[in-house]
């Protein structure tokens, strides 16, 4: 999901929907609060005359878009997967297909799921498939078919594994070991409550596989790769519900892309603003991991703060003129319903690198960060302008960490492929 679109002053740029795949903890940081909890304050190092700005982090709604109607929640891969296992392991027990199977989820609620298929399989196996429904939420498995095989064995206990479609973790760093299914903790839970509600786990030894056809072809669309997850979709969830155009889900992938990173033992934090200004990063670094880069869309104070909490040393970031004119001014939460491009900022700016007062005019006016940009371009600007803007992003990145970590910045064209400004500043070519 990229986030590399041109800002625009007015904020009619349509929002962006994700997986909510977490529970929107509400949390956020009060103005001027760094990862540190201090106020961050000092002299912006790109304008030493200049009061440097106030740090804000603004926090978002639970909806990043105004609808007239409310939106439907949907169920996590995890509820899914869990009352996919009660059914199969219930036909196991009774030797009847079932229809429909109640689960309960974490917050103690009761809930029914139908299955799209429930039967025994032979005498000592039955399966049964649980459809995905998303809600409104534009989630890549929805319509997944999870599907839950469950086997019993002379013993006793509960075995749970993944299948076809279902990732296997492959690095530390996202609370399973590696080697390990990709199904997170709480799903576990989830499941092994929901099977022994069906069936004796004391008496028999239950295998519980979890199994999503194409989930291999869905996992190409997320991050997966990435985090080190191989072969297939993860099984999510905290609450077992999904909540549409929650923010909690993208901020709380940055959050773990940065734990992941961090446990590689990797010291430099590459955040991007989106999908294309991070091929251009990895160009820019290609001695860096690719687990370095981190799509950090409008969260680069929640990505700041992690990182600082384990005590990572660099960050870069990668991005284009809009998201980097916000960043200047201090917005560290740079979402289009929570803050907007300031080009008297850009046109101070211009005036600063002796630009005149007729464009710095032009500029401080301009309909968005691109049309700025595209002035400094035309005056021949844009590389002294650029790093100027850079070094403001430089100081506000180092700022909100309390100094903890050093800063540098590269401003990016609109294809994402090439660098037109940096701080520190690069020598014609690089």
């Amino acid at each position: 999901m990229s986030t590399d679109e041109p800002e625009r002053t007015s904020g009619t740029r349509p929002g962006r929907g994700g997986d909510a795949r977490t529970a929107d903890t509400g949390t956020g940081t009060d103005a001027g609060t760094g990862a540190g909890g201090g106020s961050g304050s000092g002299p912006d190092a790109a304008d030493p005359g200049a009061a440097a700005p106030e740090l804000r982090e603004p926090d978002l709604p639970r909806t990043a878009k105004v609808r007239q109607k409310a939106l439907r929640t949907g169920w996590t891969t995890g509820a899914c997967a869990s009352a996919a296992a009660k059914a199969a392991a219930q036909a196991l027990a009774t030797g009847e297909p079932v229809e429909v199977v109640e689960i309960g989820l974490p917050s103690g609620r009761r809930v029914t799921f139908a299955t799209e298929r429930c039967a025994l399989l032979s005498a000592d196996r039955a399966e049964a498939v649980v459809v995905k429904d998303a809600g409104d939420d534009p989630d890549v498995t929805h319509g997944a078919h999870i599907t839950a095989t469950v086997t019993r064995a002379p013993g006793s206990g509960l075995r749970l594994d993944g299948g076809i479609g279902v990732g296997v973790v492959t690095r530390p760093g996202l609370g399973l070991e590696p080697g390990e299914a990709a199904i997170n903790p709480v799903p576990r839970q989830m499941i092994g409550e929901a099977v022994r509600e069906a069936a004796d786990a004391d008496g028999q030894e239950l295998t519980v596989v979890i199994s999503v056809p194409d989930g291999e072809r869905m996992a190409r669309k997320t991050t997966n790769a990435k985090l080190g997850i191989i072969g297939g979709i993860s099984i999510l969830g905290t609450t077992g519900i999904v909540r549409p155009f929650s923010t909690a889900s993208w901020r709380a992938s940055v959050e773990q892309a940065v734990s992941v990173m961090a446990a590689q033992g990797e010291d430099t934090l590459v955040l991007c603003t989106g999908g294309r200004t991070e091929k251009g990063a990895m160009q820019m670094l290609p001695h860096l991991p690719e687990v370095c880069f981190v799509e950090v869309g409008d969260f680069t104070g929640a990505a700041l703060r992690r990182a600082a909490g384990y005590g990572l040393s660099k960050v870069v970031f990668v991005g284009m003129a809009g998201k980097l004119t916000k960043l200047a001014a201090g917005v560290l939460m740079t979402h289009y319903t929570r803050s907007k491009v300031s080009t008297r900022l850009l046109g101070d700016i211009t005036r600063e690198v002796g630009g005149g007062e007729e464009l710095a005019a032009r500029v401080d006016v301009a309909n968005t960060g691109r049309h700025a940009y595209e002035l400094w371009e035309e005056a021949g600007l844009l590389r002294t302008a650029g790093d100027v803007l850079c070094h403001r992003v430089a100081d506000v990145l180092s700022r909100f960490t309390e100094g903890a970590m050093e800063a540098e910045v590269a401003m990016v064209d609109f294809t994402g492929k090439r660098i037109m400004a940096a701080y520190p500043p690069r020598e014609e070519g690089q």
